[in-house]
């Protein structure tokens, strides 16, 4: 039987957390990713002003080479605000199997992506292991301008490039059992140190309803402001469901399965009574350590009025209509 290590009550949430720097041994973490060269080095070091941060964020996005993406923009899916500039969505991310606070761009750079491959298995008529470039071949790519709700109260609005994730599913024809999707990110401890911490549910799971997999909002995404997404987002593969918190939103996919019973997820395993299965945006249900209410938008620090599945209702409310939430 495996053990997980429960959280305590005086656990604080990750906006409230100790640096990265004084949570972990960064040289360990430098040579582990292979990050030997001076300029990644002097990157981790850290900016002594925004402007030489916004340099040296945009300067990183440049050496990572990320590929264009042609991707036509769907009009249906709009913004009530502005779009994040990059180099801040690019900045604030969480991404635990690199660091427990926010500044993932800073450890990412010699974490392999490609050659990538997604294992698509369980009660399905065609199970496959797929190269990501196929894969991406074979879907309808488009651009979507969302909103991205975290659980922390912070808010971002941004264009993810994909393709729906019914596209996939009509591709491998689940059977009638199939009730749930099950994803799974990497696992690989070796290159990634975090991953040897025994206090967390490795690899990182999460799951959807049938029903909230085939709904239209939920999108495959692999890409990000016209181009691949860089790694702190979750190259080259990982989901997005705007109307739940990002927790949901699984980075990095490298498994799906097809299954007739929930799965067990990571939050939702590591801590219960804070992180639940369904995780849909409500600003009536407080965090049990803050409330829900209200939001704050990266870049700007503005702060607005939290909207119910973050805005988008019309198209799942009634996924939840004999439901709390």
């Amino acid at each position: 039987m495996v053990l997980f290590k429960i959280l305590p009550d005086w656990f604080i949430p990750e906006n409230e957390a100790t640096p990265e720097s004084v949570f972990m041994n960064r040289r360990r973490f430098v040579q582990k990713l292979g990050l030997a060269s001076i300029g990644a080095v002097t990157l981790i070091s850290g900016c002594t002003s925004g402007t030489e941060r916004k340099e040296a964020v945009q300067q990183n996005l440049k050496q990572a080479n990320l590929q264009p993406i042609s991707a036509t923009r769907n009009p249906r899916f709009s913004l009530d605000r502005p779009l994040t500039e990059e180099y801040v969505a690019a900045t604030y991310n969480n991404f635990y199997e690199f660091s427990g606070g926010k500044e993932v761009w800073r450890y990412v750079d010699g974490w392999q992506t490609s050659p990538w491959t997604v294992e698509i298995s369980g009660l399905v008529a065609k199970p496959q292991k797929i190269a990501i470039e196929d894969l991406i071949r074979k879907m309808p790519i488009e651009e979507r301008l969302y909103r991205h709700r975290c659980v922390e109260t912070w808010a971002m609005a941004v264009p993810w490039i994909g393709f729906p994730m019914k596209a996939l599913i009509d591709l491998v024809e689940p059977k009638p059992q199939a009730k749930f999707v099950k994803m799974t990110t990497f696992f690989r401890p070796k290159e990634v140190p975090r991953q040897d911490l025994q206090s967390y549910p490795w690899p990182y799971t999460e799951g959807l309803t049938m029903a909230e997999a085939m709904n239209e909002l939920t999108l495959l995404v692999v890409g990000i402001y016209g181009h691949e997404l860089p790694k702190q987002h979750g190259a080259p593969i990982r989901l997005v469901v705007p109307w739940k918190y990002g927790f949901k939103s699984i980075k990095s996919i490298d498994r799906i399965e097809f299954t007739d019973t929930q799965p067990a997820t990571f939050w939702n395993t590591l801590v219960s009574n804070e992180y639940d299965f369904q995780a849909n945006v409500n600003p009536n249900v407080p965090h049990p350590r803050w409330s829900q209410s209200t939001e704050h938008m990266l870049g700007t620090g503005e702060r607005r009025r939290t909207l119910i599945y973050n805005g988008y209702e019309q198209y799942v409310a009634s996924l939840y209509k004999n439901a709390s939430g």
